[in-house]
């Protein structure tokens, strides 16, 4: 027989082992909305839109005032927030509606590679539940990009961005499966000549059911569910994306008299009686459910152990019967959804996690969708592949001082479009159809909103930056650019 001795050595060692075990990361909760500007929410400037769930967020965490997001539109920006590739490196750059047409379905964009790196797949493999709620857009039905496929235990949404232009879908996508969602069918682009008479008719562009009510169900059930084991809740909302869609009581909460005639079609997606109010209540309804999960997460009491994140896809819409100007959507930004200048790449940014992220902060510091990956990687003690175009942010969040090492510029391409963020200063260039080429450079320190050119100034600079740029991007077969058959330039530079 054994001395009791030795089982109190061994007890005492294992009790060694398990202190020295790395703790659980904390949960993650990702809110993403689609098309939101930089000063739509109460706690980045607005006066108008009520938001007082994320203000209280913001108040009670971070905000971060230079963040941009992944591109300009949707795919690219999921597609680099979810691989840590900017999009000189990302498998999708670029929404391609034509791809529709490739699918048996007639759904979905350029779909991710079949075992792609993702956030979601290394969080998984870190013994994390995943699941996403919302508008996906990075592959359709029956494709390899179908996010069942990319990391996620469970998806309900809309899996094609087109279909998402309409808040009353007749169906959705649960990990594969087509589900009904108790619709009619009937077109989110449509166009009319003059104002129906009745509310009758008017209640023509919208259904029953409304998708985010749906989304947001799920995702609660989600937190329950999991609330013994760490979690990711990737919620992609498709607010405040037109059409303009809302129930109708949430219009009450804006004054009748903001509109004075209402929005026919006239460009693009759904009329509407109120256009503003719509518009205004859209985000007030993300911003309740934002309340929801929050609330959720201190009934489970998890609180504590949650890190909540907020932002957007892109800058606002122009589109739609959507009113940046009258919203003030981009603050003193220039450019809307689509541009590369500031406004259509700057979004708000708030990361809550009590006792952890300072509360009642703010940061300057430039951070950008491809930090994702890594930072929350980080955070949850997960690997994560090396190359990537981000950075590890953990650091700020927890309230430590930013390091002084400077961080990777930060590149976009869209089409025809590149920018390039490096330092003080910012590089835009712009080919036309006819092929004529045009070049900015900013410098953001002191001038934000991209009001003078300074190429001719500082034509090294000028110089660098395009350089720098070339550095930054391999060529697409999929999403072919005119700047594929470049040469570096053999010019100084400052």
């Amino acid at each position: 027989m054994l001395p009791v001795q030795f089982f109190i050595h061994c007890g005492l060692a294992l009790a060694g082992i398990l202190s020295d075990a790395p703790e659980p990361g904390p949960n993650i909760v990702f809110v993403l909305a689609d098309d939101l500007g930089y000063a739509e929410l109460g706690c980045f400037g607005s006066e108008t839109i009520k938001t007082p769930n994320l203000d209280r967020l913001a108040r009670d965490g971070m905000r971060f005032t230079r963040h941009y997001a992944g591109d300009a539109v949707c795919a690219p920006s999921r597609c680099v927030l979810l691989t840590g590739l900017h999009t000189g490196h990302a498998h999708v750059r670029d929404n391609s509606g034509a791809h529709r047409k490739n699918n048996p379905h007639g759904e979905g964009q350029v779909p991710l590679p079949a075992g792609t790196p993702t956030l979601a797949r290394a969080l998984q493999q870190q013994g994390y539940a995943t699941g996403a709620f919302g508008k996906w857009g990075l592959g359709g039905p029956g494709e390899s990009g179908e996010p069942h496929l990319q990391g996620f235990d469970e998806f309900f949404g809309y899996l094609c961005q087109a279909q998402a232009h309409n808040h009353y879908p007749d169906h959705l996508w649960h990990n594969g499966k087509r589900v009904e969602a108790g619709n009619r069918v009937f077109s989110a682009h449509q166009k009319i000549e003059r104002a129906p008479d009745s509310s009758d008719e008017w209640d023509t562009f919208q259904g029953q059911t409304y998708a985010p009510d749906l989304f947001i169900e799920r995702a609660e059930a989600f937190i329950r569910d999991n609330a013994d084991q760490p979690f990711f809740l990737y919620y992609p909302s498709a607010i405040p994306h037109v059409a303009l869609q809302v129930p109708d009581e949430d219009l009450e909460a804006y004054p009748t008299d903001w509109d004075k005639k209402p929005y026919l079609g006239g460009k693009g997606y759904l009329p509407h009686l109120r256009p503003r109010a719509a518009y205004a209540a859209m985000i007030t309804h993300l911003d309740t459910e934002v309340g929801r999960l929050m609330k959720v997460i201190a009934e489970e009491g998890l609180s504590e152990n949650t890190l909540f994140i907020f932002t957007s896809d892109n800058g606002p819409s122009y589109a739609g019967g959507s009113d940046s100007k009258f919203f003030d959507s981009t603050g003193p930004l220039r450019g809307l959804k689509g541009s590369l200048y500031e406004g259509g790449l700057r979004v708000p940014l708030i990361a809550h996690w009590p006792g952890t992220v300072p509360a009642g902060t703010a940061s300057a510091r430039v951070c950008a969708f491809q930090d994702f990956l890594p930072t929350l990687c980080s955070l949850a003690g997960a690997d994560y592949p090396e190359g990537l175009d981000g950075v590890d942010l953990s650091g700020t969040l927890r309230g430590l001082p930013a390091r002084l090492a400077r961080r990777p510029p930060l590149y976009w391409e869209l089409g025809r479009r590149q920018a390039l963020l490096d330092g003080r200063w910012k590089w835009v260039r712009q080919t036309s159809k006819k092929g004529v080429v045009t070049e900015e450079l900013f410098d953001l320190d002191s001038d934000p909103n991209e009001g003078t050119n300074l190429a001719l100034e500082h034509p090294k600079q000028l110089v660098a930056m395009r350089t720098l740029a070339f550095a930054q991007r391999n060529p697409s077969e999929l999403f072919p650019s005119p700047f594929d058959d470049e040469v570096p330039s053999d010019e100084d530079s400052d």
